[in-house]
C-alpha cells in the first residue's frame, strides 16, 4: 500500500472508530464494502449492514450483499424501499437520485434510531463529489456521513486498500441502480426495470463485467469496455439472443464504450452544478 493511501486508511479507521456505533448503507459495491469492513473491524458488533430492497436493484446484487456481509461477519438487514411509488422518482427527471436516496436514508435513519446506532454511513468517495449526484443532497438532509470522503479516499485508493484487505470486491466493476439505464424523462416502471435486469443478466452470463445495457424503448444500447468489443462481436449471436429474450427488438453496440454516468452528458452544466452544490 502506498504511504499516502496507508495514511488515509488509518484516518478512515480513526474516523469510524470514533463513532461508537454505525449502520452502513450497504450495496455490496467496492466502496460500501470497504466501509462495512472497516466499521466491523473497529466497532465489532456495534455495526449493522442495511441494504435497500427494491426493484431498482437486481436480485444478484441483493444476494451478493447478504453473502459479503456474512463473509465480513456483520449483521445484515434488508429494508424495503418504495421509491417507485413516488411520482417524482418514477417520472425520472434529473433529480431522480435525490428522491431515491431520500426514501432510502429516511428508512435507514429510522432503523438506526430504533436500534440505537449513533450514525448512518454511506459509501460516497472523494471522486464522487465532482459528478451529477443529487443523492449527496439527500445524505446531507438526513445527516448521513461519508467516511471515505472524510478520509479523502479516491476510488483508486479504495480498490488498493480493498485488495490489501483481501476483499474480493476490490476489482468489482462500478454498479448503479437499474434506473440509471434510462434517459432522463423516460418514466421508470417495474416492467422496464425487469427488462433491463434480464438483459444485463444475459450479458453477465456471457462473462462480461464492466458494461451497461441502456434502455431506449425497443432498442438496447450496450456500452462495453473497449477491450471487450471484439469479443462482443464474436458473441453477437449469443448477445442478440439473450437481449431479445429480455424483450428488446433491436440490439446495438455503442462505439463510444462504457463510462459511468454516460447519460449525464445530456444534462446542462447548471443542472450538474446545482446537484453538486
Amino acid at each position: 500500500m502506498f504511504p499516502e493511501t496507508a495514511q488515509k486508511y488509518d484516518k478512515l479507521r480513526q474516523i469510524v472508530g470514533d463513532m461508537e456505533s454505525a449502520l452502513v448503507a450497504y450495496s455490496a459495491g467496492v466502496d460500501s464494502t470497504l466501509v462495512l469492513k472497516v466499521a466491523h473491524d473497529v466497532l465489532h458488533e456495534r455495526v449493522l449492514a442495511a441494504t435497500g430492497l427494491s426493484d431498482t436493484y437486481p436480485e444478484e446484487e441483493m444476494d451478493e450483499a447478504r453473502v459479503l456481509a456474512a463473509e465480513i461477519g456483520a449483521e445484515h438487514l434488508r429494508v424495503n424501499t418504495m421509491e417507485l411509488t413516488d411520482p417524482r422518482y418514477a417520472s425520472n427527471n434529473s433529480q431522480r437520485c435525490f428522491f431515491c436516496k431520500t426514501e432510502l436514508y429516511s428508512k435507514l435513519v429510522a432503523v438506526a434510531k430504533e436500534r440505537g446506532y449513533a450514525w448512518v454511513l454511506d459509501g460516497t468517495n472523494a471522486d464522487d463529489l465532482g459528478d451529477h449526484r443529487p443523492g449527496l443532497r439527500a445524505a446531507r438532509d438526513w445527516n448521513v456521513r461519508s467516511p471515505l470522503v472524510e478520509a479523502g479516499l479516491t476510488k483508486k485508493e479504495i480498490r488498493e486498500i480493498s485488495s490489501e484487505l483481501g476483499l474480493r470486491t476490490w476489482d468489482k466493476p462500478a454498479f448503479a441502480c437499474l434506473s440509471s439505464r434510462f434517459s432522463y424523462g423516460d418514466p421508470i416502471t417495474v416492467e422496464k426495470l425487469k427488462k433491463v435486469a434480464k438483459a444485463e443478466s444475459a450479458m453477465r452470463q456471457l462473462g462480461f463485467r464492466g458494461f451497461r445495457v441502456r434502455h431506449h424503448d425497443n432498442v438496447a444500447r450496450i456500452e462495453l469496455e473497449p477491450e471487450d468489443m471484439q469479443r462482443a462481436l464474436e458473441l453477437r449471436d449469443e448477445i442478440t439472443a439473450g437481449i431479445t429474450q429480455a424483450g428488446y427488438a433491436f440490439v446495438t453496440l455503442d462505439l463510444g464504450g462504457y463510462k459511468a454516468g454516460n447519460l449525464n452528458k445530456l444534462l446542462k452544466p447548471k443542472v450538474i452544478a446545482a446537484s453538486i452544490g
